[in-house]
C-alpha cells in the first residue's frame, strides 16, 4: 500500500479516535440515585426458549428500585423449552405471562412478541423493552425513564456492558458500541430529525409510551431483522427523539458464549446491519477494515504514519471500552483482528442470507 494511502487511511484512524473522545464526554448518564417515577412503567421481555435466562432477568427486574407502578410482561414467543413454567413460577403480582401467537404474514418473531406485549399497557406512562439475557441494576428502570424526561426523548437506549467470556466474544462484543461512538455525532444526532443518525440497543430500550405509539411501535418495524435501530428511526420519522446513552452501571448482558454462538447469532442479522442491505453492509465493512487493517501492516513495514494510525485505532477502542464497561487491556490492542474477525462474521451473514438458510431458534429470519 501507498505511502499517501496509509496517511490518509491513519489520518481517517486519528478523526475517528477524536470523535470517540469527544462522545465519551457528551454521552447521555443518568444520576446515581434517580428520582421516584410517578407514572406507571411496563417492562416487556419477549423471550423464545430462554428457560436458563428468564429466571434471572425476571428477578433482577422485579428488584427495581423508585418504580412503584412496574408491570413486567412476559411474551412467550412460542418456547418449547419450558421458558413458560419458568415464569409462572416467580410468584409476584407484577409479572404476567402472554403467550403470543404465530407471527403473522410478514412479521418477524421478535418484533411481533414485542408488539404484543406493549399493547398490553393501557396507560399513559412508559414502555421498556428487556432482552432475557440482560441483567438490570436495581436503579435502571427509574435512571431511563429519568433519561426521557429531563431531555425530552422518545426513545432511550442505555448501552448494557458487553459481558465477554471466551477470547472471540472479546474480539468481536465490544465493537458495537465502538462503532457509533466512534462515527455518529451525538448532540447533532439527538436533534436531527434525521432518521439514519441514531443507534440503538434492543436489549435494553426505553419509550414514552406516547412516543412509542405515535411511531406505529413494533409494528412499523414488523419486518426488520435489525428492529432495535429500525424502532428508534420509526420514532425520529414520526417526530421524536431517540439516542444512545450511558447503561454501563446500569445493565449487563452476555450475548453470546463463544464462538459458535456469535456465528449463528450475528449471522441472521449483520447482513442488514448497515441500511438493511448485503452490499452496504460489505462497503461499510471494507471501509473500516482499511481503516483499521491496513496502517497496523503498514507499521509492521516501519512507516510512522501506519503506527500512528494503529495507535489511533487502539487509542478510540480503549475510549469505547472505558465508556461501556468493557475491557480496556489488552483487548484494545488487538483491535485489527476484531475487524477481520467482524469481516468474517459479515461475509458468512450474507452469504447465508443470498441462500435463504438464515434461521433463529429454529424459526426462518428471511
Amino acid at each position: 500500500m501507498s505511502g499517501p494511502v496509509v496517511r490518509v487511511l491513519s489520518g481517517l484512524a486519528v478523526a475517528g479516535a477524536a470523535h470517540a473522545a469527544v462522545n465519551a464526554g457528551l454521552l447521555r448518564r443518568a444520576p446515581a440515585d434517580p428520582p421516584e417515577v410517578a407514572r406507571p412503567v411496563t417492562v416487556v421481555v419477549p423471550v423464545r426458549d430462554e428457560a436458563a435466562q428468564v429466571g434471572g432477568c425476571l428477578a433482577a427486574v422485579l428488584a427495581s428500585r423508585g418504580v412503584p407502578r412496574l408491570r413486567v410482561v412476559v411474551v412467550d414467543d412460542g418456547s418449547t423449552d419450558g421458558t413458560a413454567d419458568v415464569v409462572r413460577s416467580v410468584a409476584d403480582p407484577r409479572v404476567r405471562l402472554v403467550t403470543a401467537p404465530p407471527p403473522p404474514a410478514g412479521w418477524l418473531g421478535k418484533p411481533h412478541a414485542c408488539w404484543v406485549g406493549a399493547r398490553t399497557a393501557q396507560d399513559d406512562g412508559y414502555l421498556v423493552f428487556v432482552d432475557a439475557d440482560v441483567r438490570l441494576a436495581p436503579d435502571a428502570v427509574a435512571a431511563a425513564v429519568w433519561l426521557l424526561d429531563a431531555h425530552g426523548l422518545d426513545l432511550v437506549s442505555p448501552w448494557p456492558r458487553p459481558v465477554a467470556g471466551t477470547a472471540a466474544e472479546r474480539l468481536v462484543q465490544p465493537l458495537s458500541p465502538w462503532l457509533w461512538l466512534t462515527t455518529l455525532p451525538l448532540r447533532v444526532a439527538e436533534r436531527s430529525p434525521r432518521p439514519s443518525l441514531t443507534a440503538a440497543n434492543g436489549q435494553f430500550l426505553a419509550l414514552t409510551r406516547r412516543g412509542y405509539l405515535r411511531a406505529r411501535g413494533h409494528a412499523a418495524v414488523r419486518d426488520e431483522v435489525v428492529e432495535d435501530v429500525a424502532l428508534a428511526r420509526a420514532v425520529k420519522r414520526a417526530g421524536g427523539r431517540a439516542v444512545p446513552a450511558a447503561g454501563t452501571t446500569l445493565a449487563q448482558c452476555r450475548m453470546y458464549d463463544g464462538w459458535a454462538a456469535m456465528r449463528e447469532g450475528y449471522g441472521k442479522s449483520l447482513w442488514a446491519s448497515v441500511g438493511g442491505s448485503p452490499a452496504a453492509g460489505l462497503a461499510a465493512a471494507a471501509v473500516l477494515t482499511a481503516v483499521g487493517v491496513v496502517p497496523p501492516l503498514a507499521a509492521l513495514r516501519g512507516s510512522r504514519a501506519g503506527l500512528a494510525g494503529w495507535l489511533a485505532g487502539v487509542a478510540g477502542r480503549a475510549v469505547a471500552a472505558a465508556v461501556t464497561g468493557g475491557r480496556v487491556w489488552p483487548d484494545a490492542l488487538a483491535h485489527p483482528v476484531s475487524l477481520l474477525a467482524l469481516d468474517a462474521l459479515l461475509v458468512g451473514s450474507v452469504a447465508g442470507h443470498r441462500r435463504g438458510t438464515l434461521t433463529w431458534r429454529g424459526r426462518a429470519v428471511v
